[in-house]
């Protein structure tokens, strides 16, 4: 499959629900081995939270990292090259996935919009040693989907960085109470508004300078300055697709309104690794938004001025 047309790329790979669900152990609390919330557990939650409200959600796509690795007690004497599939475990300690609702779309500068639900689960930010009663952390997000270049739109309203749960029912009700609270018209015209917004050359250069400038800073002097959520790699890749990207790059005057811009940093994210991707993604639509209060009112931006 076309790298481009990956919801997130990094150390990952694509996995189906089937192999999640048939395949995988699940990793315990150490203390009384009960078993945690399995990946699988989790989608299944979240997708059974958003078919309530919306209805027909396609099926999840999922890409995983960090595999652990092990062996069944009878193969512990056996060399790697000589186990048998039965003989090995495994499962991935990170996993993001996302699933479409194609009764809600939007069109935002010529480019069609999905809303989308979907999450993380990275077993390192959890305590498994501790006891069942000790809540895992999931991130879920309902938010817009760019099908032309499958960028993820994480907005403020529609996500939760720490959803604390120790069983799946706790799960589906914190994802409606999400799902029901979030605005997609709001949304669908703030990113229409983003496109009525452009930055010069110079100013387009500024800013990622600044951008670069703000993750050397001394933590005391970036207080007061929101982020841009991306590193200096992402904001590299930022500005060669500023030249080269087909669907937002420049105008021919150097000209790029801001919905560009959005998709230069969502797309530059998918480089990140899973358990930052969402937060980062959401840290950049908050910069550009600021970005466009900024511009749109007049307003002082260290970025811009």
């Amino acid at each position: 499959m076309n790298n481009s047309k990956q919801f997130i790329l990094a150390n990952t790979e694509v996995m189906t629900l089937d192999e999640i669900n048939n395949n995988h152990i699940i990793p315990v609390h150490i203390k009384d081995n009960e078993p945690a919330i399995s990946h699988y557990q989790f989608i299944d939650a979240v997708v059974s939270a958003s078919n309530q409200v919306f209805g027909n959600v396609s099926h999840p796509e999922i890409r995983v990292s960090h595999p652990i690795k092990g062996r069944i007690p009878e193969a512990r004497h056996k060399a790697a090259k000589d186990l048998e599939p039965n003989e090995s475990t495994l499962y991935f300690e990170r996993m993001a996935w996302v699933a479409n609702i194609p009764s809600i779309t939007t069109e935002v500068d010529g480019e069609t919009l999905e809303l989308t639900i979907g999450g993380v689960k990275s077993y390192n930010l959890d305590n498994l040693y501790s006891t069942k009663e000790t809540s895992e952390i999931f991130k879920v997000f309902i938010g817009f989907k760019n099908r032309v270049c499958t960028n993820l739109c994480v907005t403020t309203d529609g996500f939760m960085s720490e959803l604390k749960a120790t069983d799946v029912d706790h799960i589906f009700y914190e994802t409606t109470k999400l799902i029901q609270k979030f605005n997609p018209e709001y949304y669908s015209n703030l990113f229409n508004s983003f496109k009525d917004v452009s930055l010069s050359e110079r100013l387009f250069a500024q800013m990622l300078g600044r951008a670069k400038l703000y993750n050397a800073m001394p933590l005391l002097l970036k207080k007061d300055i929101p982020r841009l959520g991306l590193t200096d790699s992402q904001l590299s890749a930022v500005a060669e697709d500023y030249y080269l990207d087909e669907s937002h790059c420049r105008s021919e005057n150097g000209d790029i309104n801001l919905w560009k811009v959005y998709n230069l940093f969502t797309g530059a994210n998918k480089s990140s690794y899973i358990d930052t991707f969402l937060d980062r993604n959401t840290a950049v639509f908050k910069g550009v938004e600021g970005l466009y209060s900024a511009l749109s009112s007049n307003q002082p931006s260290w970025y811009l001025n």
